[in-house]
């Protein structure tokens, strides 16, 4: 039941070439930095990523795409991330973007052992009649389009069928785990990552606070240990190596002149 592995590089050594992998993480709230470090280092390659986003500046899962270790990303968000969107123009990575929800579901269900479901997101839209962008040529073209799904209505409302989401591998962080896999998010930081753990056939969790089985209260518990397989105790300078995305503090107002009334 003591799932801890002693480094990350311990926890991600079997990972190998070509591997499918659930990511969690939203910008840069609650992404396992470690981990993915841990990837990289080890040279890992042409792998598919399934993930909200594809890191953000120059951290996360940007680590690996600037290294071209890359070669597909499911996700819903390309934001500001310039090395994604030149790769997925430039016809180097193919991209499959769904809906935020319909993404969360997918993981979900296939977490849950469900194949697929029904939604009306996406109904009436390239994403179920097909045609999106999976791959470009690198000229403009479109080289591989997006196959159509199957639509059925239900009470005279159509609904597109989605496929649930399976991975080899999923990375997640957690702000407190214990040995036996039980984990904690800390707000935000929650996100995708209790789905993108119960999606990976391996769950590999990074966790801030180490803890002992029954510290923390099972009505506390985010996510059951039954879906992660392995532990890893971040020092205390990884847990705390958080960057701020975008500073939104606005700079304190001039002193107002003598006699003047606020409003």
């Amino acid at each position: 039941m003591d799932k801890v592995v002693s480094t990350a590089a311990g926890a991600v050594a079997d990972v190998p070439d070509g591997a499918t992998l659930a990511v969690g993480g939203f910008g840069l709230s609650g992404v396992p930095n470690v981990t993915i470090q841990a990837l990289y280092e080890r040279g890992v390659r042409g792998l598919g990523v399934v993930s909200n986003n594809c890191g953000a500046m120059e951290s996360g899962l940007a680590v690996l795409l600037a290294a071209g270790r890359i070669a597909r990303v499911t996700g819903s968000y390309i934001g500001a991330n310039k090395e994604f969107a030149r790769q997925y123009l430039g016809g180097e990575l193919e991209v499959e973007l769904i809906p935020q929800g319909t993404l969360a579901e997918r993981l979900r269900a296939g977490g849950a052992g469900i194949p697929a479901f029904y939604t009306p997101a996406g109904v009436g839209t390239q994403v179920a009649d097909g045609g999106l962008p999976l791959r470009y040529d690198g000229d403009g073209g479109v080289a591989l389009a997006s196959p159509p799904k199957e639509v059925r209505d239900f009470d005279g409302i159509p609904y597109v069928l989605e496929r649930g989401i399976r991975t080899d591998f999923a990375l997640v962080r957690a702000a407190r785990g214990d040995r036996h896999g039980n984990l904690v998010f800390n707000r935000s930081a929650r996100n995708f990552n209790p789905l993108a753990a119960m999606a990976g056939r391996v769950t590999i969790a990074e966790v801030e606070e180490l803890v002992e089985p029954g510290a923390i209260d099972p009505d506390a518990v985010h996510l059951p240990g039954v879906f992660v397989q392995r532990v890893v105790a971040l020092t205390p300078e990884q847990a705390g190596a958080k960057l701020i995305e975008r500073r939104t503090v606005s700079a304190p107002a001039a002193p107002a002149a003598p006699g003047t009334v606020r409003r």
